[in-house]
């Protein structure tokens, strides 16, 4: 492992080795890079002889690093953070005049929570940043973040690296809503209220609310769910206009409840809170604009503990 490295095309096959440690798939390495597959095979023969070690072995469970890969690692990717840094601390950002697209990892019930207030900001102060939304799996949000393949992430994502920042913006609960007519007029529901029911069922690609549903299975909570949905959309619509009833969370009801059509009633039991935060990695602390964004969420959507 003593041959000179030579030049940009040689960070560049850098980049892929850590794109293919945290991915352990030559296709999601390509995919992060926008390469075929082929492109990406090529490159790690390329870094196999630079190396003159195979790198990563293909298994089963995926392309498992070799020990001059483990060995590869930590020095690769402090230089990367060194590289990062340096760039970050020299960059000037306006948000009024800056031209940049950030992109935002959050769920389908995060983007009707953030986006419509977060867009409406950026219209009137900040015209020329661009928003692209990533819905990344929770188990691949730290690695996306790492990579700087994603800015920041949006909402509850559990089990986060230790190298990620995250500040709660608000703690959200479950709730249960019907429309402001419905035959039921307790204040208060029991656990036979709920029991008695009728519902829809509305999917979404939020963890929180999937742990929800399973905390709720394993309460024994019988529901009668007469519609199942796949989003989460139109499931108001139906509500205000049956006596059928659907589980949200809290954030997402008042914001549906604007016009005071629906009840928006407590569960009867506790469940463990869903803390909603803003995320980003330590390797992208001192980029300015990943801080502006951060900045900007926290002053618009924050909210103390009661």
């Amino acid at each position: 492992m003593n041959k000179p490295l030579s030049g940009i095309a040689d960070l560049n096959l850098l980049r892929v080795f850590l794109a293919i440690w945290d991915l352990r798939s030559l296709t999601a390495a390509g995919d992060r890079f926008g390469l075929m597959q082929p492109a990406v095979s090529h490159a790690l023969r390329r870094l196999r002889n630079l190396f003159e070690d195979p790198l990563f072995v293909r298994t089963p469970g995926g392309m498992v690093p070799t020990d001059a890969a483990y060995r590869l690692y930590p020095p690769l990717t402090q230089a990367f953070s060194i590289i990062n840094e340096a760039v970050q601390q020299l960059a000037r950002f306006d948000s009024a005049t800056a031209q940049r697209v950030f992109r935002v990892s959050m769920s389908d019930m995060s983007e009707f929570y953030f986006l419509p207030p977060l867009v409406a900001m950026l219209d009137r102060e900040a015209r020329g940043i661009r928003i692209e939304v990533a819905n990344i799996p929770v188990e691949s949000v730290s690695a996306a973040m790492r990579a700087g393949e994603i800015d920041l992430a949006l909402g509850y994502v559990p089990g986060l690296d230790a190298s990620c920042v995250s500040q709660t913006l608000f703690v959200d609960e479950h709730v249960c809503v019907v429309r402001a007519g419905h035959p039921l007029r307790k204040a208060k529901l029991t656990r036979e209220d709920l029991a008695a029911l009728r519902y829809v069922y509305a999917s979404t690609n939020a963890t929180g609310h999937r742990m929800v549903e399973q905390w709720l299975d394993e309460l024994d909570v019988k529901r009668d769910v007469v519609l199942r949905l796949p989003h989460f959309v139109v499931a108001p619509e139906i509500v205000t206009n049956t006596d059928l009833a659907v589980i949200f969370p809290k954030s997402i009801a008042q914001r549906f409840n604007r016009g005071k059509a629906f009840r928006v009633l407590p569960l009867p039991f506790a469940l463990p809170p869903i803390e909603i935060k803003v995320h980003s990695h330590t390797r992208f602390a001192s980029d300015p604009g990943i801080g502006w964004l951060r900045e900007a969420l926290v002053t618009m959507f924050h909210r103390p503990e009661a």
